[in-house]
């Protein structure tokens, strides 16, 4: 398995574009962040463009719900066979 160096949660706190990011992408039942935002955590500017394709993606009609754009987003990936 590859290794992705990333910035520890714990750290975030110690760079002012992390920080700002940090409510943002952490996982508030786990407190959190989850390794696909994680990966991104030493390219601030790459995290928060990631964040805000997501945002787009997954609250960005009115005509689907949440569940169902997640259940798009799985079926998307089990075509790509995505591992993740």
């Amino acid at each position: 398995m590859a290794h992705i160096e990333t910035v520890p949660d714990e750290d975030w706190h110690d760079d002012a574009a992390l920080a700002e990011l940090y409510a943002q992408v952490v996982d508030p039942t786990y407190g959190r962040v989850d390794n696909i935002m994680s990966v991104h955590s030493l390219n601030p500017r790459g995290l928060a463009a990631h964040q805000a394709l997501y945002v787009s993606a997954m609250a960005g009609t009115a005509t689907l719900r949440k569940v169902e754009r997640e259940l798009i987003a799985l079926v998307v990936s089990l075509e790509n066979d995505c591992h993740y």
